[in-house]
């Protein structure tokens, strides 16, 4: 592997990782949106990722089609006939974990381009010489 090969590595799992932290954060955002007569409640989006020759690339952003929260709250305009609200399938608490890790990735390609970057640098102050 050229030193040029590990940079697009590099880029490419920063680009995938940016992408998963975007969206993570549409995730924790719209945690508490709530199914109404005319929409369905944010379903909870996860990226796919697959390997290839020239690094990791986004394959697509996929819906959980999982159950969504449901809330006792007979007050509430948008309770169904049984007394209860759904919310999103979004877990925050499961989100955060997810974007401390996408972070620390994101992070880390950052540290393998400045290595693969110095090592260039030191590549050519040998050829000055």
């Amino acid at each position: 592997m050229t030193l040029g090969q590990a940079m697009k590595f590099s880029g490419s799992g920063m680009n995938a990782e940016r992408t998963r932290m975007d969206v993570i954060s549409a995730n924790i955002a719209n945690a508490n949106s709530m199914k109404t007569p005319d929409q369905d409640a944010y379903r909870r989006q996860s990226v796919i990722l697959t390997g290839s020759d020239q690094g990791v690339k986004v394959s697509g952003i996929q819906k959980d089609m999982g159950s969504l929260r449901a809330v006792p709250d007979p007050s509430n305009p948008f309770a169904d006939d049984k007394g209860y609200v759904y919310y999103s399938n979004v877990e925050p608490v499961t989100e955060m974990v997810n974007l401390m890790t996408a972070n620390r990735s994101y992070e880390a390609n950052i540290a393998a381009f400045n290595s693969v970057k110095s090592m260039m640098r030191s590549a050519l102050q040998i050829g000055k010489v």
